[in-house]
């Protein structure tokens, strides 16, 4: 009686709840978890829950950062682009079982660049160096990769990281502009492609939309087994208030970017924040959109060993509830 007292008490222990650290990047695509942040949608649905939930954000840039925290228990929910997500839900099948809790949204990302004779993809060379926020591995690097394979083939979709830098997307955009430096392109994402693209030394090479073949998810949140099933009421007051701010931004999409700026402590003005939030191309929503794509091609290249037959595969099951791909 004694051991089956202590047992279970240890796991009480193991399975207390009403705790949450997420870690967030740079930019726009994290408008949802701004608006959680901003509106206390976390604690206001751990109250239906009965819990009161003690929130910790963080900011770090880079999915290999993310990645690195997230496996080490220093977080409980890391965001990043879909191909860390596949990366890690890969490695850890059978052991920590990474999956996504949901999508961040739908947006675009631009491979930019301020050489006059870089036009596409094709005309990129050692001289020039690519910014992205964690290269070879990132969204963007990975993105990239598939585009290259189209063009050079499956077995030179590296072609292109030996020129690639790991930046954060604002230091990169920063030396983009000004010019000057080593970095001649940058794989950018919003604002920050946008709000470079008012200068006229940048253009546009390539859109993720067009390697992907339309419209898709650009940030995911994914989190172990293990904090998914020791801690459902917190999980679920999690997924709930993602998808209550989904609905907020939806709402109101002006409001939202005034959000955007108070919680970012962002300098952009209003206006260009506006009018990136009210773009047709971008779409707030936490169901995935042809995250598959990725799953595929990745597979296809020898990037992920197990193949994924659906997006359920990778996705945690509340996800299911909602349309996806």
């Amino acid at each position: 009686m004694a051991i089956a007292i202590t047992l279970a008490a240890v796991s009480g222990e193991a399975q207390a709840e009403g705790k949450i650290s997420i870690a967030q990047q740079f930019g726009i695509g994290y408008l949802i978890l701004d608006v959680v942040r901003d509106q206390h949608l976390i604690e206001k649905e751990g109250k239906k829950e009965g819990l009161d939930i003690e929130v910790d954000w963080r900011t770090l840039s880079g999915a290999t950062a993310m990645n690195e925290a997230l496996l080490s228990g220093a977080l409980d929910v890391a965001s990043a682009g879909v191909p860390p997500l596949l990366t890690l839900w890969d490695r850890t099948r059978g052991k920590q079982n990474v999956k996504a809790i949901a999508s961040l949204g739908s947006m675009p990302n631009y491979l930019l660049s301020n050489n006059p004779a870089v036009k596409s993809v094709r005309d990129l060379s050692d001289k020039d160096r690519i910014a992205v926020p964690a290269a070879g591995v990132g969204f963007q690097s990975r993105t990239l990769q598939i585009e290259t394979a189209k063009l050079f083939g499956n077995a030179d979709f590296k072609r292109f990281d030996r020129i690639s830098v790991s930046l954060p997307h604002p230091d990169a955009s920063a030396a983009l502009i000004a010019g000057g430096s080593e970095i001649s392109t940058h794989f950018s994402s919003p604002p920050f492609q946008y709000q470079a693209l008012e200068h006229s030394n940048v253009h546009k090479i390539l859109s993720s939309y067009d390697v992907l073949g339309g419209q898709a998810t650009f940030n995911v949140l994914y989190t172990t087994q293990k904090f998914h099933d020791e801690n459902p009421k917190t999980y679920r007051a999690f997924y709930r208030a993602l998808s209550e701010a989904a609905k907020i931004i939806n709402a109101d999409k002006n409001a939202a970017a005034e959000t955007y700026i108070r919680v970012e402590k962002s300098r952009l003005p209003l206006p260009l924040v506006q009018k990136i939030v009210n773009d047709p191309e971008i779409s707030f929503t936490v169901s995935p959109e042809r995250t598959f794509v990725y799953a595929q091609k990745l597979h296809e290249l020898g990037v992920l060993k197990n193949k994924a037959d659906t997006w359920k595969d990778y996705f945690f099951t509340e996800a299911g509830e909602n349309p996806g791909s």
